[in-house]
């Protein structure tokens, strides 16, 4: 009787420790979800950032390479259910890049096209040559001084999106 007793304690016992095991690996399991989808939800933004501004790449980027190093597990997940890497590919990021070079070259052309309107106006607008030679200088280094920072702004960053390409 006592040797029953005892195993129906002991089974009683058993029996207890699988359901804790079983509701700890289930809090597992959801905690991990729940970090998965906070991830998701982080990074919701960025791709609506980096859709309207390849700039975006550079801010986001490196956050999303420390979640993916804090998180590998629900990086890995994320990846699964985006079928590429989450939330940014290599592909999103060279597209950005072609596109911040397309605008570049947009604005340099709308640039050189204001700059001369600018110099016909003030060559229209006459006077004598002296002053009009001096208006015509300013106006030239306006163009190049606002092209210049443009351009170091223009190079600056499509270095940084080349590198966070692999």
């Amino acid at each position: 009787m006592i040797v029953l007793a005892s195993l129906i304690v002991a089974a009683a016992i058993a029996w207890g420790a699988l359901q804790i095991v079983k509701e700890l690996q289930a809090a597992r399991e959801e905690a991990a979800r729940a970090r998965t989808a906070a991830l998701l939800a982080l990074f919701a933004p960025a791709l609506a950032d980096t859709e309207r501004d390849p700039r975006a790449f550079l801010v986001w980027q490196p956050i999303a390479a420390i979640a993916r190093q804090l998180l590998p597990a629900e990086a890995a997940e994320l990846d699964r259910a985006a079928g590429g890497r989450f939330p940014f590919t290599s592909q999103q990021i060279q597209s950005a890049h072609g596109l911040w070079t397309a605008d570049w070259l947009a604005w340099e052309r709308s640039h050189d096209a204001i700059y001369k309107r600018k110099a016909a106006v003030a060559s229209a607008a006459g006077g004598d040559a002296a002053s009009l030679r001096g208006e015509l200088d300013a106006i030239e280094q306006e163009k190049l001084d606002l092209y210049q920072r443009r351009y170091a702004e223009y190079v600056r960053i499509a270095k940084a999106l080349q590198a966070l390409a692999p």
